[in-house]
């Protein structure tokens, strides 16, 4: 858990309502695209933040940096081709969306275009809040490609599971938001932060990537 000041949750905020909004609206869209009318017809084809936030999942992301929104609903039967990997292209384009906002937010703080300091009352300096808007986005599309529900990087692991695994696999799938959530709180507490070993490295090395 953060101890959060005025400034940085500010940032957490206005981030997570842009980010997850963004995110969902981004798999109700390639949902669409690929013919699956049923983020329309649920009126998720929209970016009104009212539509996609969800309550649990937005203090997850104040708290703790990871969180998710409402799940676009999807028939993956209605899909184009009506492939079995078609909904793969849905799942990705969530945690990707979060991607290309943080790719965008690295640009002025790679060129030096805003500095990232410290703020003197309690509304965060452009430069805090840009760097809090990467880092965030960063890490909900990592988080969000980690193979457990409800996260996207299970929807690809079913999609790519061969038929004699699959059944098993159903079998265990309702248990994942369970074991997601004692990663996520009891981890740490043990020193068992799996999590974060999945997370860090790729976070590190995505940041010296996109920011030098």
């Amino acid at each position: 858990m953060l101890n959060l000041t005025p400034d940085d949750l500010i940032c957490r905020v206005i981030t997570l309502i842009i980010a997850l909004t963004v995110h969902e609206f981004a798999h109700a869209l390639t949902a669409d695209r690929m013919g699956d009318l049923t983020p329309r017809a649920a009126g998720q084809l929209t970016l009104n933040p009212l539509v996609h936030l969800d309550l649990f999942g937005s203090l997850m992301v104040l708290l703790t940096g990871y969180g998710w929104a409402k799940p676009t609903p999807i028939n993956p039967a209605a899909l184009r081709q009506h492939s079995r990997y078609a909904i793969i292209w849905v799942s990705l384009a969530g945690p990707f969306s979060n991607l290309l906002l943080a790719a965008v937010a690295a640009i002025p703080l790679r060129f030096g275009l805003v500095q990232i300091v410290a703020p003197t009352g309690y509304l965060p300096t452009l430069g805090e809040f840009i760097y809090i808007f990467f880092y965030i986005n960063l890490i909900l599309a990592i988080f969000n490609l980690i193979p457990f529900p409800p996260l996207d990087g299970e929807k690809v692991l079913s999609a790519l599971l061969p038929d004699q695994v699959a059944g098993v696999y159903e079998k265990i799938r309702p248990y994942g938001p369970f074991v997601l959530m004692i990663l996520i709180f009891v981890g740490p507490v043990v020193h068992f932060d799996l999590i974060g070993m999945i997370m860090t490295p790729i976070l590190n090395g995505l940041q010296t990537i996109l920011l030098g």
